[in-house]
């Protein structure tokens, strides 16, 4: 697959959409509907602001 697709959502028909930094979008996958960099998620995150409380979240990149 080439290009994402436009179907409806919660089925096949739909790609899915990438919620990372934009540079490493794969090919296939639907742009986010919000802004990643900006907006945060259910845990109040966001790419510029990663949580990064324990040992285990060494693997999150900021900046």
């Amino acid at each position: 697959m080439k290009t994402p697709k436009e179907g409806a959502p919660g089925t096949t028909e739909q790609s899915p959409r990438w919620e990372g930094p934009k540079e490493t979008r794969p090919r296939g996958y639907l742009p986010a509907k919000d802004d990643p960099e900006r907006d945060r998620d259910a845990v109040g995150e966001n790419l510029k602001d990663p949580h990064r409380g324990k040992v285990s979240d060494a693997g999150k990149t900021k900046g």
